[in-house]
């Protein structure tokens, strides 16, 4: 549920994109620039999640994280502007940075590491769940009363998460072991690799090659698919904020079935190689393949199948790689690698909506300027996932990192 209310924040830029330029004037570079800044702040917030994981428990450092964004709602509220727009998206950039690996590790201390895939698949379609769901929800409350209130309402969603979180959350059986309060705890006296042997492997490598391309097309469609939708192929406000969770819809189905057979043929001896390498990246090219053609396509509703159809089976890529991470370091050096690597993720967050809303200026047409830009991160992810078909491996890469491990202990 956290990470629907994630999504929510960032999808919300997205859906008031058109009313913001509308009432204050803005360009498209300038609704880009306020998502890049966002996207900075969340790459950067990304390291401190093995900091974090270090100084506090899981239950409490998501829940001030989670209020932190409530809060960050406020100001646009209050007194919004493009000045007060900018500020209030870096700090919720900053303080969502180092969530999505907490929630990782919240989430896989609950399984074993080779059935990993298909929890990570659930905390993938949160984001799905947010555009299906909630962005047509968020979409009518704009249209009816104004994007201030879109603003209040995820303040009252994000609230109603902590309350709900203080009283269910409790570590499972795979995760951490920690003692607090007592001195040579585990936490204090488990041996650790030296982060760049993780950072260094093939497979972190090779998986960072794939997944910031993928996750420069996703944030594209966070900050822009409605004003695709809406702009560029004619649809309406509310049609443009409906059809949202079309792509959405296949990457939910995507993902669920690509981590359902991950976790089931892993379980029976499968390559981790096959499963968490071979397969995701496929799935990326697939989804960079459909990106390159549109500019070709000259049919609207055409183009919101392509996009939905491609984008979504792309998406397979984020938890079974996310797996793939979990498996090639030690467990209390999970929540730091996977904030390594989703920080890296984020780079492409930080050059895609900004460049997009260049092209889009600079275009004869909405239309042509948003199916070239499209194109441009999908070549990107062609190359992305050639790459981690080649490197990925995390069978190997673990034995390569657990051996430094036993030389430690």
């Amino acid at each position: 549920m956290l990470y629907t209310v994630n999504y929510s924040d960032k999808i919300l830029l997205g859906l008031v994109a058109q009313p913001l330029k509308d009432e204050f004037g803005l360009t498209s570079a300038q609704i880009g620039l306020t998502a890049s800044v966002f996207f900075f702040a969340f790459s950067a917030g990304g390291f401190f999640a093995g900091l974090i994981n270090k100084w506090a428990s899981l239950k409490w450092s998501l829940m001030a994280l989670a209020v932190i964004w409530a809060a960050c709602m406020v100001p646009m509220i209050v007194a919004g502007s493009f000045m007060v727009l900018l500020a209030s998206r870096f700090l919720l950039g900053l303080t969502e940075g180092p969530s999505g690996a907490l929630i990782h590790t919240a989430v896989y201390s609950w399984h074993p590491v080779e059935r990993r895939s298909m929890p990570g698949a659930f905390i993938a379609s949160s984001s799905s769940l947010a555009k299906i769901a909630v962005a047509p929800a968020l979409a009518l409350l704009i249209v009816q009363f104004g994007w201030h209130s879109a603003f209040v309402a995820m303040l009252v969603v994000g609230l109603g998460w902590c309350a709900l979180w203080y009283f269910t959350w409790r570590p499972g059986p795979y995760g951490e072991v920690r003692i607090p309060a007592v001195k040579g705890s585990a936490t204090d006296s488990s041996p650790s690799v030296p982060w760049m042997s993780i950072f260094r492997t093939p497979t972190f490598l090779g998986a960072v090659a794939a997944v910031v391309p993928m996750y420069a097309l996703l944030t594209v469609v966070l900050t822009w698919l409605p004003s695709y939708f809406e702009v560029g192929l004619g649809f309406t406000r509310l049609q443009a904020g409906a059809m949202f969770g079309f792509p959405s819809m296949a990457a939910m189905l995507a993902m669920f079935a690509s981590t359902y057979f991950s976790d089931r043929f892993m379980s029976r001896g499968v390559s981790s190689r096959i499963m968490r390498g071979i397969v995701p990246a496929s799935g990326l090219l697939v989804c960079g393949l459909s990106m390159a053609v549109l500019p070709y396509i000259g049919t609207p509703i055409v183009v919101v199948a392509v996009v939905s159809i491609g984008y979504g089976i792309g998406c397979i890529l984020a938890p079974i790689m996310n797996a793939a991470i979990s498996q090639i370091c030690p467990k209390h050096q999970v929540a730091g690698s996977l904030g390594m690597f989703l920080a890296l993720m984020a780079l492409g967050g930080i050059v895609a909506p900004p460049l997009t809303g260049l092209i889009v200026d600079q275009a004869v047409s909405a239309a042509v300027g948003y199916a070239q830009s499209f194109q441009v991160f999908g070549i990107a992810a062609i190359v992305g996932a050639v790459l981690a078909m080649i490197l990925v491996n995390p069978a190997r890469d673990a034995v390569r990192v657990m051996a430094q491990l036993r030389s430690a202990d």
